[in-house]
């Protein structure tokens, strides 16, 4: 059996996690088994039943209120649990700051091998062998993993899920859980503002320096909207406070791996396209043709930022 880590916002599965169910149930496919998900925490059934339609033949739902608010302990106790009750050999995770946390706790109760940043289905002709994107995504390397039990941590937009209209069965489940797990506790959680998750934007407008200042930020927001793109920046900016610190994407921010990245006058630091050149496509807006960003643009733009965001704005909303 291939059981997947399932994360959930606001009841739903996330849209990460459901690449990670597709996955799941191809590596199934070749492995003449079946895939099962795991969700945790508070969802709503119907939400979870979708997993079927990426190939999940049910799913298990621990629902504890315990489990409400996220615990990278309980959790990996739970999911631990689970890879033992159901005797999985392979557990799949989409790849994200909370899932590492949690499978890598789980991997030393389990003693498995965590491969992270997967980007292809493993090969199982001899062995069992997966690529994976290293340094940033700027090579690929070949990883043989020996151990009985084997975490996968599948990379964002690495696959493109097929659905089928399925539905899958939702089974509740209840795990132990001692007070041990519970001895930190969150006594506040300030979510992000924006209707765009940034880490599972498919489309994300960015800005930098070349912006100028926060009140000249309208033009780039007004593009994101029209789009439906989460917003980012680069470094310089959060750290100014033009921008908020969640929006900081690169090597010491968030990394992402959108279908778009529009990149508006940033030039390009190697830190910050360590945190986006995962991306599908990248465009760059800057005014000087020498930043450096255009060398990784699959797209370019030269031009000053304020003449060009408007006309792209007005080209979206004519084009809807």
């Amino acid at each position: 059996m291939i059981l997947i880590f399932t994360e959930v916002a606001d009841g739903a599965i996330k849209k990460s996690s459901l690449e990670a169910i597709y996955y799941g149930s191809k590596v199934a496919e070749m492995l003449g088994t079946s895939a099962v998900a795991l969700a945790i925490g508070k969802a709503n059934t119907s939400e979870l039943a979708k997993a079927g339609s990426f190939g999940a033949i049910k799913v298990l739902h621990a629902n504890d209120s315990k489990l409400d608010v996220a615990n990278s302990m309980a959790y990996a106790t739970v999911l631990a649990e689970a890879v033992k009750s159901t005797g999985a050999k392979v557990v799949i995770s989409a790849k994200s700051s909370f899932a590492d946390a949690v499978t890598a706790r789980a991997a030393g109760t389990l003693k498995a091998a965590v491969v992270g940043n997967v980007i292809e289905l493993p090969n199982v002709m001899n062995g069992f062998q997966v690529k994976v994107s290293i340094f940033t995504g700027k090579a690929f390397a070949e990883v043989n993993v020996k151990s009985e039990i084997k975490i996968l941590a599948i990379k964002k937009n690495a696959v493109v899920p097929i659905e089928s209209g399925n539905s899958a069965t939702v089974e509740t489940i209840s795990p132990a859980l001692s007070d041990n797990l519970f001895l930190a506790k969150i006594t506040e959680t300030i979510k992000a503002t924006g209707t765009v998750s940034l880490p599972e934007a498919d489309l994300v407008v960015s800005g930098g320096r070349g912006m100028k200042g926060p009140e000249n930020w309208q033009p780039l927001l007004d593009l994101a909207d029209a789009l439906g793109a989460a917003t980012a920046c680069s470094k310089p900016v959060s750290d100014l406070d033009w921008r908020p610190h969640h929006e900081h994407v690169g090597q010491t921010g968030i990394k992402v791996s959108p279908n778009l990245y529009i990149a508006c006058g940033i030039s390009g630091a190697i830190q910050h396209l360590a945190g986006v050149n995962s991306s599908k496509v990248i465009v760059v807006i800057n005014k000087d043709p020498e930043a450096p960003f255009f060398k990784a643009a699959d797209y370019g733009i030269v031009g000053d930022v304020f003449d060009i965001l408007p006309k792209l704005t007005k080209a979206v909303l004519a084009g809807k």
